[in-house]
């Protein structure tokens, strides 16, 4: 029995992807390293310092540390949500149902807490959440599971009576690693790969969620 929703927070929640993709082109590329905007859609999901991380590694660049270049990165995104407060369609809709059904709610994301507590904030949502839990200093983030299984644990509900609610595929992957059920609302441009299928519901916006599929 479903007793709990554990939501992802960019992409699903706060449309911050854009805001992710402009702010790593505009500081690695202030940087000398050469990376597309399909480069930073590739990595959706994956925490922020294991991108900068990459990059580093891959292509090198003088200057900062990759922890200073992480928060001028993580700086810019909170500046652009905070002044455009992007919510994503149909979250409250989403978060009344699951509150209709008795749902308890927390928030399982790649970001760091200073950018949850600010996205939360912003779309003036962080009430709904009884916890939040970030992957920023966990030994690994997304695709692994820890951080869903942090906030099960937290809720203290056993992961199997947990649905995830996901926008990328790295965070799909690890809601079905913690043995929960996985709703997904994918970007469209990507919405019709076959790799969805491992999702238990595919929506096209959190509009289309019902009390069923929370199989509550």
């Amino acid at each position: 029995m479903i007793q709990a929703a554990i939501f992802d927070m960019d992409g699903l929640l706060v449309d911050s992807e854009p805001f992710w993709q402009d702010a790593e082109l505009t500081v690695f590329q202030s940087l000398g390293v050469k990376i597309t905007r399909q480069d930073t859609i590739d990595t959706t999901g994956i925490r922020i310092d294991q991108i900068v991380k990459h990059y580093y590694n891959t292509q090198g660049w003088e200057g900062p540390s990759c922890d200073e270049v992480c928060d001028m990165i993580l700086d810019k995104v909170i500046e652009l949500v905070s002044i455009h407060k992007p919510m994503k369609p149909g979250v409250m809709h989403a978060l009344t149902l699951c509150k209709e059904a008795n749902l308890r709610i927390a928030l399982a994301s790649s970001s760091p807490m200073k950018l949850i507590n600010a996205s939360l904030e912003a779309l003036g949502i962080a009430s709904w959440f009884e916890q939040c839990h970030s992957a920023e200093h966990l030994k690994y983030g997304k695709p692994h599971p820890e951080v869903y299984l942090n906030a099960a644990e937290s809720l203290r509900i056993a992961p199997q009576n947990c649905i995830a609610l996901e926008d990328s595929f790295t965070g799909l992957l690890a809601a079905k690693a913690a043995q929960m059920r996985a709703i997904v609302v994918p970007e469209h441009k990507v919405a019709a790969q076959d790799r969805w299928v491992i999702s238990d519901v595919k929506l096209n916006s959190l509009d289309e969620l019902s009390p069923e599929m929370l199989g509550a």
